[in-house]
């Protein structure tokens, strides 16, 4: 099977171009020679099946950050029948260096120029068939958010990959130590080919970021930005969860209950109060988890993510981080596991480990499920995004006092350079493709501890078997007395306790667990909830919930990609300790304020 190669710099529109033309069809695969997984995928082109991988951003094929090694491994250990080069029209003075080293490899090459109607509005021209004849490649205008020049550039690949061939690898490892004339060439192509006015007209890019990135107003704007996208969320998502609620509950009353009802009672239990209950009261917040990746597709894919990181590099510089942190930090709302791993981005080791010991605090899709059920039983629809807001405040706030405690332990002197793209508002198709991704990464994920979490939690609270249900004899109800002089005075009862030991292990796991130790779903278990909880005790467990120790997935990430277990340690035990303290501080207060 043939391999064609997407290489190109960062906000090129790269992973647009890819996923227009693999729709939902990617998969993470393993690649010799190379340590990290990537995005591949399988295509038909010209009755032949072709494979396209998709490689890190790179400024330099020369360069020494993680990502650039990666992709220069990649090419010295997988044979490449074709490179498929992604250049931003807009910069292509600052970014045709790349398809000039690539070209020295003498790989089969297609140029494809993405953003041309954004160069098109920056007075840029530039003339394809001269470019294509300096460089000896076929060079392609496109816009991959739009499609237009799509169909252009899948003929000239298809095309080229009939008749490519791969190079040695032996070839590549020389050719890659040599880069003698790449600046000389460029300017020559450069000078020949493109025509760029002296001053860029203004435009609604520019507009935007002097109110954007204001320096007073800048960062009151998102944080008031973020605030309304929580309120979107739970705008739109409450009446779509209650619907789902609904669906579940009748078919539970009207097909499982009547099918299920001549099971011996201890295997109906564990069938109906156990796996569905708990997998069904997680499966009615999975609205409000696709809104809040669309909202956040929306966010970063606009470009707006970007200005967050430079509105925040100042603050984060004097926290030892950078505005990269920032970045990575936002991300982790996402899951915490992918934004430990664009840490890989970073040079100074010192700067990926103090930021690997912030990411974990960001308020990951699996806590928001459990404070968006614990919000809606305890706090009014008018508070509800309140409470949701303030402690995406308390995550910024336990990360900024994490990295101000340990940046002297973690000294960092790499320079933070950001490239600023131009605002883009992201097509509905971008908006689903990429929210789907998400969502399913966050479902196949959540679908591995589930039920096994929810099975395990049914046996603890239902054994032995002479006891009543949930009860203080119970084997729960022993972990949780065991547990309670460490977080009786945090307001955490034994119940809540055992939600907790099982959030460990993941936090999609809370919600179903506490299903299952009340034996409710749905309405009845969020009253419960609201009968046995004040809102303090509620507060104070969702404060604990989102510091306290990190998931195991998140953990072994921070042990693969900080390879010290020491450190590991260190990242897992000092969050449990903080979460204790911040929720005892509050706990105590409020009830010493008569709450």
């Amino acid at each position: 099977m043939k391999r064609v190669a997407l290489v190109g710099m960062p906000n090129t529109g790269k992973s647009t171009f890819f996923n227009r033309a693999t729709g939902a069809s990617a998969r993470v695969g393993n690649w010799p020679g190379i340590t990290v997984d990537l995005l591949g995928a399988k295509l038909l082109l010209a009755g032949e099946m072709v494979e396209l991988v998709d490689l890190p951003g790179i400024y330099d094929l020369h360069g020494f950050s993680d990502d650039e090694q990666v992709v220069r491994h990649f090419l010295e250990n997988n044979p490449v029948d074709l490179v498929v080069i992604i250049l931003n029209a807009t910069q292509i003075e600052r970014q045709l260096s790349l398809a000039l080293q690539l070209k020295q490899l003498c790989l089969p090459a297609v140029l494809l120029l993405n953003m041309v109607d954004e160069a098109k509005k920056f007075g840029i021209t530039i003339d394809a068939k001269k470019m294509s004849s300096s460089l000896d490649m076929p060079v392609v205008m496109l816009s991959a958010k739009y499609g237009n020049g799509y169909q252009d550039a899948h003929q000239i690949i298809t095309q080229a990959i009939q008749n490519s061939a791969p190079i040695p690898p032996e070839k590549l490892q020389l050719l890659l130590a040599a880069d003698d004339q790449i600046e000389t060439d460029m300017e020559t192509v450069l000078k020949q080919t493109v025509q760029v006015p002296v001053q860029m007209s203004d435009n609604l890019t520019t507009q935007l970021d002097r109110l954007m990135l204001h320096p007073w107003l800048g960062l009151p704007l998102f944080f008031l930005i973020m605030y309304l996208l929580f309120q979107a969320i739970f705008l739109l998502g409450k009446p779509l969860q209650d619907g789902v609620a609904w669906l579940l509950e009748a078919f539970k009353q009207g097909a499982l209950e009547p099918l299920l009802a001549g099971l011996p009672a201890a295997l109906h239990g564990l069938l109906i109060e156990g796996i569905y209950n708990g997998v069904g009261t997680v499966a009615t917040f999975v609205p409000i988890i696709v809104l809040f990746f669309l909202f956040m597709a929306l966010v970063e894919d606009s470009g707006y993510l970007s200005r967050a990181a430079f509105l925040m590099d100042a603050l984060m510089a004097k926290l030892g981080l950078d505005g990269r942190s920032f970045v990575m930090m936002l991300l982790g709302f996402g899951c915490n596991v992918p934004a430990l791993m664009g840490t890989r981005v970073m040079r100074s080791r010192s700067l990926r480990l103090l930021t690997m010991l912030v990411i974990p605090f960001s308020l990951c899709s699996a806590r928001l499920q459990v404070f968006v059920f614990i919000t809606a039983a305890i706090f009014s629809p008018k508070a509800a995004p309140l409470v949701l807001f303030s402690l995406y405040l308390f995550s910024f706030a336990a990360a900024f006092i994490t990295a101000l405690l340990f940046k002297n332990r973690f000294q960092n002197n790499e320079p933070f350079i950001l490239e600023l793209p131009p605002y883009r508002f992201p097509t509905l198709r971008q908006m689903v493709l990429r929210g789907w991704h998400e969502v399913r990464h966050f479902l196949n994920r959540a679908s591995k501890f589930i039920i096994a979490g929810v099975v395990l939690v049914w046996l603890l609270t239902h054994f032995p078997q002479n006891v009543a249900p949930g009860s203080l004899d119970t084997w729960a109800g022993m972990i949780g007395q065991f547990m309670e002089p460490v977080l009786a005075p945090i307001g955490i009862d034994q119940h809540l306790a055992i939600a907790l030991i099982f959030g460990f292990v993941a936090k999609e796991i809370v919600v179903g667990s506490l299903a299952v130790i009340y034996g409710l779903e749905g309405s009845a278990l969020t009253g419960m909830m609201a009968q046995q909880l004040d809102w303090v005790q509620a507060y104070s467990f969702m404060l604990f919930t989102l510091i306290y120790t990190p998931c195991l997935s998140t953990i072994a990430t921070i042990r693969s990609e900080s390879k010290s277990m020491p450190y590991t340690l260190f990242a897992v035990g000092f969050p449990l300790g903080l979460a204790w303290l911040l929720s005892f501080a509050f706990y105590q207060t409020a009830r010493a304020l008569g709450y």
